[in-house]
């Protein structure tokens, strides 16, 4: 017999702006709180630099605001009604569990685990990419029962992930349309000493801008090179764990590197995110090198890769791109 579930979900939006939230459904008791941490206090975020887009900001303010202390409380008829209807759901038949752990040298824009305690013991499921197939019925069920969305599924579309978007090598679809960009930014600092988040290069599709590194307006010729480097280096699927087979299987030998992001913002403000903590998808060298070859600079800053990992980027990165 189920007692308790917990959902945690994180959302990472700027390198300083997180919220991390911890549901839980206490069935001994028929109570449902949050647990509250510093993450999911108040609606403030931290002003990092000038910024590509500022779509996430209200998404970060809301989840923050209705994280509260309030408990919500239920009778044993609805907890048994919604028991057996999550029985009959089948959330996690068949579901194999994505391996990870908080704070990991790549992170995505959202990330879940459940876990999901009983009579007999308890049982774990985590994911970014590989949502349950009635992940969406689930968070309805839930909706229903405490009249708000505990899993979010109304910001759920503007988050490019395997929940509603279909990430392929060029390009990120909704609904069978491929999505048009709106502007890019990527920042690269140093961890230690600290450094704060700093965008090196904004590309502005709408306003027809290259800021940063760069500073001049964007021709078509830029636009269609740009687009061009993100498709041939399968940047749209730097989310996905089979590109992070460098990152999974080697530690950096300095921790004391470099950290990173990457931002991507499509029509209708769908926002595609990756933190770097001193490690890259397995493609980002090969990226770069065609970068300085095109610019003369090192956009990307693949001068601060000791020359052991550059090998390990040569292979994984070739095998990918083979």
């Amino acid at each position: 017999m189920i007692e308790k579930i917990e959902i945690t979900q994180r959302f990472n939006f700027k390198r300083l702006n997180r919220h991390y939230e911890c549901f839980t459904i206490d069935f001994s008791s028929n109570m449902a709180y949050y647990k509250i941490s510093e993450r999911g206090s108040g609606d403030k975020f931290l002003a990092e630099n000038s910024l590509c887009d500022d779509s996430w900001v209200d998404v970060l303010v809301d989840l923050r605001r209705n994280m509260t202390s309030e408990i919500r409380t239920f009778d044993n008829r609805q907890a048994d009604d919604f028991l057996f209807d999550f029985a009959g759901l089948k959330l996690f038949e068949d579901f194999e569990s994505e391996e990870f752990s908080y704070f990991e040298k790549l992170e995505t824009i959202y990330s879940c685990i459940v876990i999901i305690y009983s009579t007999d013991g308890f049982e774990e499921y985590s994911f970014k990419n590989n949502f349950p197939k009635n992940w969406t019925l689930f968070g309805e069920m839930l909706k229903d029962f405490f009249n708000f969305d505990v899993l979010h599924l109304n910001y759920q579309r503007q988050f490019a992930t395997p929940l509603y978007h279909d990430l392929k090598s060029d390009g990120v679809y909704l609904d069978g349309v491929k999505l048009k960009i709106k502007a890019i930014e990527f920042g690269h600092y140093r961890c230690y000493p600290y450094e704060l988040p700093n965008p090196r290069l904004i590309v502005n599709f709408e306003n027809k801008r290259i800021d940063g590194y760069i500073d001049r307006d964007m021709t078509g010729e830029d636009e269609q090179k740009i687009l061009e480097l993100l498709e041939r280096y399968h940047v749209y699927l730097w989310t996905q764990k089979e590109y992070h087979m460098k990152s999974d299987s080697y530690d950096p030998e300095d921790l004391e590197g470099y950290d990173w992001y990457l931002e991507i913002v499509f029509e209708g403000d769908v926002i595609w995110h990756l933190f770097g903590y001193n490690d890259y998808p397995d493609t980002y060298l090969h990226l770069a090198r065609e970068i300085i070859d095109l610019t003369g600079m090192d956009l990307l800053e693949i001068n601060t890769i000791d020359e052991a990992n550059v090998k390990l980027f040569e292979k994984y990165g070739k095998a990918k791109l083979d």
